[in-house]
C-alpha cells in the first residue's frame, strides 16, 4: 500500500466518525458556499463546485442542505461570507504540514490552529516556508476490486494522467491539476467506479518515524481537523504498516 493510500484509509475512518456527529455536513457546506461565491451556482461550469458537491454527495449530505449552500454561495441567501485560507506549520520531528482552512474569521482560525501547536509542540512556519515541498495535484481513486489494473492505468494515461499506482484494495491516479477533471470523466466513461476526486497537496518527500511518534504527530493532525474552520490537513509524514494497524484498531 502506497503512503497516500494509508492516508486514505485513515480519512475514510475518520469522514465514517465525523459523519456521525453530523460534523462532515458542516465542513461541506462550507466548501460549497465557498466555490459557488467564487465561480458561481452551475457546477457543468465551476468545477470547484462539481468537486464539493461531489464529495457532499459521497457523504450521503441531505439535498437541501446542498442546495442552502449553494445559495448562500450565490448571495440568494445571506451567510455567504467565507474565505480560504493556508497556514505552513512544523509539528515535532521536523514534519511539514499545511493546514487549509475556511472560515468566516481568519484570526480565530489562526487561533485555533496556534493552540494546538502551543500544546502539542511544533511551530507556525512563514508563508512559503513549508509549501515549497508539496506539489498541489489532481487525485483520483479507483476500487481495485474486480477490475483489471491494466485498463485503469490505460484509461487513465490516455486521458493525460501523471501517474498511475496500484495496491491491494485501491488504484491511485494523479493528475495536473487542469486534468481532474478530464481523467475522471474518462474512467467513468470506461466504466471505472472513482471513489474520490480531489485537488491534493502531495508531499515531494516523505519522512518516516517510529509508531510512537506516528501516533504523536496524528493526534496533532486530529486536534487540528476537529476545528470548524479545518478543512484539511497535509503532511509528508510516511505511516508505517505497523503505525496503520494501531490507527485501524483504535
Amino acid at each position: 500500500m502506497s503512503g497516500h493510500s494509508k492516508w486514505s484509509t485513515i480519512k475514510r475512518k475518520k469522514g465514517a466518525e465525523d459523519a456521525k456527529r453530523g460534523k462532515i455536513f458542516t465542513k461541506l457546506a462550507r466548501d460549497i458556499t465557498l466555490a459557488a461565491r467564487q465561480g458561481g451556482g452551475d457546477p457543468g461550469a465551476n468545477p470547484s463546485l462539481r468537486l464539493a458537491l461531489d464529495k457532499a454527495r459521497r457523504a450521503n449530505m441531505p439535498k437541501d442542505n446542498i442546495e442552502r449552500a449553494i445559495k448562500r454561495g450565490t448571495g440568494e441567501l445571506e451567510g455567504g461570507e467565507l474565505e480560504e485560507v493556508t497556514y505552513e506549520a512544523y509539528a515535532p520531528h521536523g514534519v511539514a504540514m499545511l493546514i487549509k482552512c475556511t472560515t468566516d474569521n481568519r484570526n480565530r482560525a489562526l487561533s485555533e490552529v496556534r493552540k494546538v501547536f502551543n500544546k502539542q509542540g511544533g511551530n507556525m512556519a512563514e508563508q512559503g516556508a513549508v509549501s515549497w515541498m508539496f506539489d498541489l495535484k489532481g487525485y483520483l481513486t479507483v476500487p481495485a476490486d474486480g477490475v483489471d489494473p491494466d485498463d485503469v492505468f490505460m484509461a487513465a494515461v490516455d486521458a493525460g494522467a501523471d501517474d498511475v499506482e496500484v495496491s491491494d484494495d485501491i488504484i491511485e491516479i494523479y493528475t495536473a491539476p487542469d486534468a481532474l477533471h478530464t481523467v475522471r470523466d474518462a474512467l467513468e466513461t470506461a466504466g471505472f467506479s472513482v471513489e474520490e476526486a480531489e485537488l491534493s497537496q502531495i508531499p515531494k518527500n516523505e519522512i518516516e518515524l517510529g509508531v510512537k511518534e506516528t501516533l504523536a504527530i496524528m493526534n496533532i493532525i486530529d486536534q487540528l481537523e476537529e476545528s470548524d474552520d479545518v478543512d484539511k490537513v497535509y503532511s509528508n509524514l510516511s505511516i508505517s504498516d505497523e503505525a496503520l494497524a494501531q490507527l485501524e484498531s483504535a
